[in-house]
């Protein structure tokens, strides 16, 4: 599965020639910058919100607990191999959203509705393959997009703050119905707000660490190259690591948290307004650098710098780093936890009721969005290792249908991209000559 979420990504970086390295700084200002609401474009939220409802299902408690099992386990080149699946990732990421706006379709509710099971069955002619992917995609978002999050946010506060899981559970219940009731837009609005902010906050007091502990840098890029190749010895409370362990781990861990190719960040990307699917497919894929290439490499820094052979796994072993980083780290943490994994509850609320929106209709969509609330509650006490086993059991599921149709239609995503750059250069000529 990993050897071919990544070949898959190396593929399309192949026939796209790089694209996610040539047009990185083109993509961020689509993305940050020029913002273009297009209003007169079919869509239900602006190209930002769209992004920003991605990347809140992805900026979640992988780039917090994920990139700390990565390295507990796989040692410090685990986060090259976090690297590697970031950057090919891009191009899936891209692909992904081309088909996504290409194939789209308005529902019963004037809504858009768009995602791997639309392009499997509209591009590929194979609906049984876009009813696989909507049923695995159902029952993920109860695992990597809720348990987990519930999960893990209710051992940080309670580590941090002394509360009850079963506390922190009745208040993320009751956060995430006031929002996902309200649909696609009311989603949007609070991910466009929230995202930004929490993500610099977080981003902020990595930063400040960082640069507190400037010497420590150099010697923490040295181990992450040395391991990424090399066995890690057993030393303090780490057993030591071979090379497939980092690479498995490291791997496992980028794809759980940037989540390319598994088939759902599409689903957001369809809803976006966009004049062309090139514009939302390069917004799109800016998701994945800021996940994994900025987000992920922050986090896993600092736990190489500090404290990531010490035998604390997961949240734990995070705060621990972040504490002996800074006085105060730990709540940087704790209040990132809880952002983030709130954030992806959201999304992921979105992408499960739109796969029961294909398979089931609009009517079974409120009830759903009540089964995705109560679960919010039950996650939070489960045992931790039951919920991370099913969230990488169910990723496994969704990707499969998801990778045959992006490889199968990649001649569609190549051709849709030479065709927007072709005009594009033919516009910019244009614009130059009038001047």
């Amino acid at each position: 599965m990993l050897i071919l979420l990544v070949g898959t990504g190396v593929w399309l970086t192949i026939i796209l020639k790089g694209l996610q390295f040539r047009e990185l700084w083109y993509s961020l200002y689509l993305a940050l910058i020029k913002r273009e609401e297009a209003d007169a474009d079919k869509g239900d939220i602006s190209n930002f919100q769209a992004l920003m409802t991605a990347l809140s299902a992805t900026v979640g408690t992988g780039n917090i607990a994920g990139v700390a099992t990565a390295i507990s386990i796989g040692g410090p080149g685990a986060l090259f191999w976090m690297w590697v699946t970031g950057l090919v990732g891009m191009a899936t990421k891209y692909g992904e959203a081309v088909l996504a706006v290409k194939y789209r379709i308005t529902d019963e509710n004037g809504e858009m509705a768009g995602g791997p099971m639309y392009y499997l069955e509209r591009g590929l002619g194979m609906k049984w393959l876009g009813t696989a992917f909507a049923v695995f995609a159902a029952v993920a978002a109860f695992g990597i997009g809720n348990m987990v999050q519930s999960n893990s946010v209710a051992d940080a506060v309670e580590a941090t703050f002394g509360i009850p899981h079963i506390y922190v559970g009745v208040v993320l219940a009751v956060l995430t119905g006031m929002v996902i009731l309200g649909g696609i837009k009311s989603i949007g609005r609070v991910t466009g707000v929230l995202i930004p902010i929490m993500i610099i906050f977080y981003l902020a007091g990595a930063v400040i660490i960082v640069a507190m502990n400037l010497d420590k840098v150099p010697g923490a890029f040295a181990l992450i190259f040395e391991h990424a190749f090399n066995p890690t010895a057993a030393g303090g409370g780490f057993a030591g690591a071979t090379v497939m362990m980092a690479m498995r781990f490291g791997i496992a861990r980028g794809v759980f948290s940037n989540e390319s190719g598994l088939g759902s960040a599409p689903i957001a990307a369809a809803a976006a307004k966009t004049k062309h699917p090139v514009d939302q497919a390069l917004v799109s894929m800016t998701q994945t650098f800021i996940d994994t290439i900025v987000v992920c490499t922050l986090t896993g820094l600092i736990l190489v710098m500090f404290n990531w052979n010490s035998g604390l796994e997961g949240a734990e072993l995070t705060t621990a780093a972040f504490e002996m980083g800074f006085s105060g780290g730990q709540y940087i943490v704790t209040l990132g936890l809880i952002l983030f994994a709130y954030s992806t509850i959201l999304g992921w609320s979105y992408y499960g009721e739109k796969s029961i929106e294909y398979l089931f209709g609009t009517k079974l969509i409120t009830p759903y969005r009540v089964l995705f609330i109560i679960a919010v509650l039950v996650g939070s006490s489960l045992k931790v290792s039951f919920v991370w086993a099913l969230a990488d059991c169910f990723n496994g599921l969704m990707a499969v249908p998801n990778l045959i149709g992006l490889l199968m239609l990649s001649p569609v995503i190549a051709s849709e991209t030479k065709e927007y750059f072709e005009r594009k250069k033919a516009e910019d000529a244009a614009c130059k000559a009038n001047r």
